[in-house]
């Protein structure tokens, strides 16, 4: 860069004839200079006193994805990961709405914790995490062994593998964003810009569409995963959190609203349409939690933490057709593929309450053994065994049939 005397204009000139690389020093062009400087700062400084609601606002609109190249896993080195060798470690890219804990409080947005868990369909790797954890953990099923920690989330909410097996979500409310992640390199794919508050997510059957709830904004956001980007926001909740459930056939969408601790409800809507319209609000729970719809969708089953049940609900009429007591603190109401079977996580209690749908929703058996398990429940596709993750990113591998835990996995 060349430095040269004279006048302003003099200096412009050469600048534009001959297109160098300048620096004028004249005081008219420092002063002017030093306004335009002080006018940056200016803005930068009210740039960061923006409120969170417009922090919210921008961060929702954002419909761009960001793609992060990382470092891979190879095949050999998946293979040794899976022995007694060290974990792999990634980091993802430092980016959201807030990229580190404010002060003594983890989450800045929503003042909530919960866990979650994730099998693979082809039920090789299960993925762990809780709201009060840094990193994501992948766990080797068939070996035990926890082969990978995902460093660098603020408070990763909801995990979910796509029908390939090959990807996996996750999502951060503190910092806004849905990433993608390969299960081969344990690298992010995709990151998508939802908000700060996004929570619990579900997906169509095929994986081409996710349904992202948003406990700040009260808003759930529909995401073409093909496009990676959102195509419609849905409003009208009250703090949906992890609660979102599609219906097997992929017809029906249900969503908790937390209301501000008031007990809540579920909102099912028609997701069959272009645009999502709400069917009906189903009340009377004494803080909802999770759920699950069985295929005919005659039967919902919801966990109600104040008050220690299972409400059954029809939610074609919306009516509580019973309630089942359950252990201390009920968060998970995990039905089985065959139907035959429904876990309520007890977190208060440290277990599994067992209960039979096809028998009048009889309580058969408790599980016991379990560290502070939530609705972070997953079944094989045989519905033989059950994986439900502790509070310490353990997963305790469970015999349905005998009611008991066999194993724990992703100890290392």
């Amino acid at each position: 860069m060349s430095f040269i005397s004279g006048t302003h204009g003099q200096l412009c000139h050469r600048a534009r004839i001959q297109r160098e690389p300048v620096t004028c020093t004249c005081s008219s062009w420092l002063s002017a200079k030093a306004d335009a400087t002080k006018q940056r700062e200016t803005v930068q400084v009210k740039n960061t006193r923006m409120t969170r609601r417009v922090i919210l606002s921008i961060t929702a609109l954002a419909a761009l994805a960001l793609p992060v190249t990382m470092a891979s896993a190879n095949a050999d080195t998946l293979k040794k990961s899976t022995s007694e060798s060290a974990l792999i470690h990634r980091t993802v890219v430092s980016f959201g709405a807030y990229t580190s804990s404010v002060g003594d409080m983890r989450d800045p947005v929503v003042d909530a914790t919960n866990n979650s868990l994730a099998v693979s369909p082809d039920e090789r790797f299960a993925v762990a995490t809780n709201s009060g954890s840094d990193h994501l953990s992948v766990i080797h099923i068939k070996s035990g062994l926890k082969i990978a920690e995902i460093k660098g989330y603020v408070s990763p909410r909801n995990i979910l593998f796509a029908p390939d097996s090959q990807t996996f979500t996750v999502s951060d409310s503190a910092r806004g964003v849905v990433d993608k992640i390969s299960i081969n390199s344990f690298s992010v794919v995709n990151r998508l810009p939802l908000g700060a508050g996004v929570f619990g997510t579900a997906q169509s059957i095929d994986g081409k569409l996710l349904y992202a709830n948003n406990a700040a904004s009260n808003t759930v956001t529909v995401v073409d995963q093909i496009a990676n980007r959102p195509k419609t926001v849905l409003t009208g909740f009250s703090e949906p959190r992890q609660g979102i459930k599609l219906a097997p056939t992929g017809d029906k969408l249900y969503v908790t609203n937390f209301d501000g601790g008031k007990g809540g409800r579920i909102t099912v809507l028609d997701v069959t349409t272009e645009e999502p319209q709400a069917l009906k609000q189903i009340e009377g729970f004494d803080g909802v939690r999770g759920l699950s719809v069985n295929r005919d969708g005659d039967r919902l089953y919801a966990a109600s933490s104040g008050n220690d049940k299972i409400y059954v609900v029809n939610p074609k009429t919306g009516e509580t057709v019973d309630m089942v007591d359950v252990g201390d603190q009920p968060y998970g109401a995990a039905l089985s593929p065959d139907e035959t079977v429904l876990l309520s996580g007890n977190k208060g209690s440290n277990s599994l309450t067992v209960i039979d749908p096809k028998n009048d929703n009889a309580v058969v058996g408790t599980v016991t053994g379990l560290n502070a398990p939530r609705q972070a429940i997953s079944f094989s596709k045989d519905s033989k065994t059950a994986w439900v993750l502790n509070e310490d990113l353990t997963v305790a591998e469970v015999d349905v049939e005998d009611r008991e835990v066999t194993r724990t996995l992703g100890k290392r």
